[in-house]
């Protein structure tokens, strides 16, 4: 067990942490979570990534590093006229469909089918709302938005992948020193608790939170982690991958958390060179990781008081922040392809708009949307 395992670690954990916190707890806002729901939440999630890190990187000898699903996060943040049952309930289903994608060949071809650039373009339009709120929260607090958003940007200059973490820890500084901006709470060093939610299995929920839930965490998350993992030159585990998380995020769901998945950014920086000079032995980094998640979770009472003292604005504007890398993303896949733009862009205006129909979300019909075009384009092609 070098140092270097327990440095790139600890580095992975706190960048995925610090850099998503504020939008799952926005996402608990959304679904009207009380603050043991919220607690939870956090808790639960952080055992799920901790344990499915340990089991799949003890099984499979190679470096398996989880995530929460931060575009799961921002489909939930963005959901509307949802309780909290019925978003469990949701969080339950997608768990159940990625654990079926990997017990399940049909259904795995069923989701490769999917048009990559309409899948994308779902996770854009829900990504974008949360980006465009960044200008006007700058705009109505300048004193404590713009030295943010001015050290968000000068850090990515050097390092991408911790310009949200020093953002957020520039706003809770500015917050507690600005008068009138936050008051330090009375922190309470208590162990968080696992609060049990009976679901309430909503087919509008299932439908308009739950599929979409399942699409992202599986186009945006899970893909790019198998991806990153052959990148390095490993072979993904990637029936047993999607079994584990999916039954841990199952599992979770009944504690308030939404999906686990694959992680993409934090994985990579634990699969260099500089984590350990032999390959066959880089696999220990997550056991260590796993231990820093149980650490964090743990410790979710202290870090949710200070960021739950903070500015709604300032919350928001971390948030936003922290998915304007992955809408680029999503935009860039969504529109690369000629054939498949204008599906896309009628995919992404749909999901952009909010718009819920019969109860069910926007992301729902906007993909509806994007498959219709996209199938019209499709048989003009062939007819021609």
């Amino acid at each position: 067990m070098r140092i270097s395992l327990f440095s790139a670690a600890l580095v992975a954990a706190l960048v995925g942490y610090g850099s998503t916190i504020a939008l799952l707890l926005a996402a608990a806002q959304a679904v009207g979570a009380t603050p043991e729901q919220t607690g939870s939440w956090i808790f639960a999630i952080c055992l799920a990534k901790a344990a499915g890190s340990a089991f799949l990187s003890l099984r499979a000898r190679i470096p398996v590093v989880l995530a929460w699903s931060t575009p799961g996060a921002a489909l939930v943040a963005a959901s509307q006229g949802l309780s909290m049952a019925e978003a469990v309930a949701a969080f339950v289903f997608a768990g159940l469909l990625i654990a079926l994608t990997g017990a399940l060949r049909p259904l795995g071809r069923m989701i490769a089918a999917l048009p990559d650039a309409v899948a994308a373009a779902m996770l854009a339009g829900v990504l974008l709302p949360f980006c465009l709120a960044v200008p006007g929260h700058a705009v109505a607090v300048p004193a404590l938005i713009l030295p943010v958003v001015a050290v968000f940007l000068a850090v990515r200059l050097v390092s991408p992948a911790q310009a949200v973490l020093a953002a957020l820890a520039t706003g809770l500084v500015l917050g507690f020193a600005l008068p009138g901006a936050a008051a330090l709470p009375a922190l309470n060093f208590t162990l968080p608790r696992l609060t049990f939610i009976a679901p309430d299995f909503d087919l509008g929920a299932l439908i308009g939170l739950g599929l979409p839930l399942y699409l992202v965490t599986m186009a945006s998350q899970n893909l790019p982690g198998f991806a990153v993992l052959r990148a390095a030159g490993y072979t993904p585990p990637v029936r047993q991958a999607l079994t584990v998380t999916g039954g841990l995020s199952a599992l979770s769901a009944f504690f308030g958390a939404h999906t686990i998945s694959m992680a993409a950014i934090t994985a990579a920086i634990c699969l260099g060179d500089d984590v350990h000079p032999d390959r066959a032995q880089r696999w220990k980094v997550g056991l260590v990781y796993a231990g820093v998640w149980v650490a964090l979770g743990l410790a979710g009472p202290v870090i949710l008081a200070l960021i739950g003292a903070m500015p709604a604005a300032l919350v928001a504007t971390i948030a936003g922040l922290a998915l304007i890398a992955p809408f680029l993303g999503a935009a860039s896949a969504a529109f690369a392809a000629p054939e498949t733009r204008f599906a896309a862009g009628t995919t992404l205006i749909v999901t952009a708009s909010g718009v819920a129909v019969f109860g069910i979300g926007a992301a729902f019909w906007g993909l509806i949307a994007g498959l219709v075009v996209h199938a019209l384009e499709t048989a003009k092609r062939r007819l021609v």
